[in-house]
């Protein structure tokens, strides 16, 4: 088994590395302090700039081509930064992923391209509602047919980059009459579209610079032409696209997770109690060697699904196991990282107060542990 890079995953990895240094990271707390949503929308452009918006999008769209394995690395060395430039780079990965696996020729050649390019700074995916989180089969936006129109009507919340986002995916159920997730259609829904409308900012615990936002629609008229797929057999879509979507917030978990533990590692260097250095105390070394272990295994989880998606193979439940993973365990090393540093770790000051919150919410998105749990018995039960 060869787990090295290639050439053009390493030139990504770096290229990502790179730019998180010298532009994200000397910001970030000033965008979790103000959200500053000019700052944070030109480092999107320029990500966009960069090809880190198409990771995996085909050279004909505008995309780079890359690969998993890439779009993995690079999530990582920007989450290592900010983790809210790395939530909004991994969602609209995902929306322009979407498109090009199940749109028409049309569609492609008309979005992708506006997405890689950053004339769309982000892509919006409305699949979650206020009665529909964990079971999003049971979602109740319709969109009913109407000439040559479908009618959308109901609300998404919870939304990644909803003001900024150019275009979004948005589910609804053209079936009423069908069982349980077997009526709901896929969509094209491009912003400022009459009927549809954006609510405010949510104040959250974390990643405050990305805008999420419930989205709402009323009477939103979009043509037929807008349905990606087939009719009626759209739910197949959005679990195969979450799929992808776990990869990214593992990877985004992993570098939160590395980036305190680095910072939490060159501390104690530093640190004196008792006469010398904290990082001569046993206690303290075997926390980083605990929770460093944890974060390789979390790289391995996440190069082996990864891996396996490029193949065109079966990935969902290794993509499950690399998110539980990742998550429970980033989080952990966030908390121990905080830990090691004492009372300052709690201070803003420092960066492992914003980088604990930051973290927290990634074993809940994109499918919370206990689901990704379920995912993984359901196959080792089959």
């Amino acid at each position: 088994m060869n787990l090295a890079l290639t050439e053009e995953q390493q030139m990504i990895q770096d290229m990502a590395k790179k730019f998180a240094e010298s532009e994200l990271a000397p910001v970030a707390a000033k965008l979790d302090e103000t959200g500053d949503q000019q700052l944070f929308q030109t480092n999107l452009a320029s990500l966009a700039e960069l090809g880190f918006m198409g990771l995996n999008i085909k050279a004909e769209y505008g995309g780079v081509e890359a690969g998993t394995v890439a779009f993995s690395l690079a999530i990582t060395e920007i989450a290592k930064a900010c983790a809210s430039t790395a939530v909004t780079t991994s969602v609209t990965n995902m929306v322009a992923e979407v498109i090009q696996a199940v749109g028409n020729e049309e569609q492609k050649q008309n979005y992708l391209p506006k997405i890689c390019s950053g004339e769309y700074l982000a892509g919006g995916f409305c699949l979650t509602e206020p009665s529909a989180g964990s079971d999003p089969a049971g979602m109740k936006t319709t969109a009913t047919k109407d000439g040559d129109d479908y009618i959308l009507n109901g609300s998404k919340i919870y939304i990644t980059s909803g003001t900024i986002a150019g275009v979004f995916v948005v589910w609804a159920v053209t079936d009423t009459e069908a069982r349980k997730g077997k009526g709901i259609s896929c969509f094209l829904v491009e912003a400022g579209t009459p009927g549809m409308t954006i609510g405010k900012n949510e104040d959250k615990m974390g990643q405050k610079a990305s805008p999420t936002n419930e989205v709402h629609f009323e009477n939103c008229r979009v043509p037929a032409s807008a349905m990606m797929g087939q009719e009626n057999k759209g739910f197949a879509i959005a679990v195969g696209e979450l799929a992808g979507g776990r990869i990214g917030i593992g990877s985004l978990a992993l570098g939160v997770g590395l980036a305190a533990l680095d910072y939490a590692r060159d501390y104690i260097k530093e640190r004196k109690q008792f006469g010398q250095p904290l990082s001569n105390f046993q206690g303290l070394q075997w926390m980083l060697a605990e929770r460093y272990t944890d974060m390789e295994a979390a790289r391995l989880l996440l190069m082996s699904a990864a891996s396996t998606k490029e193949q065109g193979l079966p990935f969902g439940t290794q993509a499950s196991m690399a998110k539980l993973y990742a998550s429970e365990k980033g989080n952990q090393a966030c908390y121990d990282a905080l830990q090691l540093l004492g009372g300052a770790g709690y201070i803003k000051e420092y960066p492992l107060e914003r980088m604990a919150r930051d973290i927290r919410i990634t074993s809940i998105y994109e499918g919370t542990s206990e689901i990704q749990k379920v995912i993984i018995a359901r196959d080792v039960l089959a």
